[in-house]
């Protein structure tokens, strides 16, 4: 059995839960929880340009989806921010679900992205001036870490997620993040959303989340809606995209460094990769890496007849509880 905090154990571990406890929830709000480098800044323009359904955004990206539970600002201002928007709000977290106020009128999306292409985006972010946190891994250490090395570090890296919210961010927090997620996976006011069908198939999984959130778009509203959201464009416009309401980053453009998958796999030979599944299955269920992992990483991949298991079709439901549509596996 994969080792796994239990959810009681990593609520208390919360930090943040107080903002949370303050937070003043509205029906319809539609809170993305991820991990750092997961996809959380593509989530949110998806959102803004499904509400607001223009690629003209009113304001900055961090104004209109404020971090409710950390970055630089003060909670008080983004308390202030989120009960003047009239607008149906979209709120970006990185603590996982078993850590928020879990409300059935509440639209709760995590989206997931392998896990090492997370863990070598985060490396690169930390020569971008970002979080306290990755000190360790800036330009100007004494003996800084390789891509390499940090992703075996990362890999390895043995403290319980409970311990400390910041060490969520390696292998072990993150399965547990994603697991207590995939527990949820059938629930009516939970989705999931891969990063690879993010870049697969941009339009398609946009028109899935416009569903799944009762959004209606008209037809010819789809193209421009859907460019506005490609990576190459949000690059463009990194300067009212990117999450640094404080200005502490030295590049926004460069917070949107590559926007694709299997980096990491370059970096490391077969019997690491083959270490990082071993590792992966200590913390999370076959059925979701099966799904988390996907095709592009082949080695190591868990038996087919488990692949097979989770190709079922699902119906789920949106938020108001009405059947939207059949999923297959390949989309759960």
């Amino acid at each position: 059995m994969p080792m796994r905090a239990s959810r009681r154990e990593c609520t208390c571990a919360c930090h943040v839960g107080v903002r949370w406890r303050q937070f003043v929830q509205r029906p319809g709000d539609i809170i993305i929880s991820t991990r750092p480098k997961s996809g959380t800044t593509w989530m949110q323009m998806i959102c803004a340009l499904l509400v607001f359904q223009t690629p003209d955004l009113p304001l900055p990206l961090p104004q209109l989806s404020p971090w409710l539970d950390g970055g630089p600002v003060a909670w008080a201002e983004t308390a202030e921010l989120l009960a003047n928007q009239e607008h149906r709000r979209f709120i970006k977290t990185h603590t996982p679900l078993t850590g928020l106020p879990m409300h059935p009128a509440l639209a709760y999306i995590v989206v997931a992205r392998h896990p090492l292409d997370a863990a070598l985006s985060l490396y690169y972010q930390a020569d971008n001036g970002w979080s306290a946190q990755l000190d360790f891994m800036k330009p100007n250490r004494p003996n800084r870490l390789s891509p390499r090395d940090w992703l075996l570090r990362w890999m390895e890296w043995q403290e319980e997620p409970i311990q400390a919210m910041q060490n969520l961010n390696f292998l072990p927090g993150v399965l547990w993040h994603l697991s207590d997620a995939w527990d949820r996976r059938r629930w009516a006011n939970v989705l999931l959303v891969h990063y690879d069908d993010l870049l697969l198939d941009l339009e398609r999984e946009m028109r899935r989340i416009a569903g799944w959130l009762d959004i209606t778009v008209a037809e010819s509203e789809w193209p421009a809606l859907v460019q506005a959201a490609d990576f190459k464009a949000m690059r463009l416009r990194a300067d009212e995209l990117a999450p640094d309401p404080a200005g502490r980053f030295r590049d926004r453009t460069a917070f949107f460094r590559s926007g694709s998958s299997g980096g990491a796999r370059e970096l490391l030979s077969r019997e690491e990769i083959a270490r990082y599944h071993e590792r992966a299955r200590e913390f999370a269920e076959e059925d979701l890496l099966a799904w988390l992992h996907r095709d592009s990483w082949m080695a190591c991949r868990p038996p087919a007849s488990r692949c097979a298991e989770n190709t079922r079709s699902l119906v789920l439901s949106t938020p108001s509880g009405r059947p939207r549509r059949i999923l297959t596996g390949e989309e759960v």
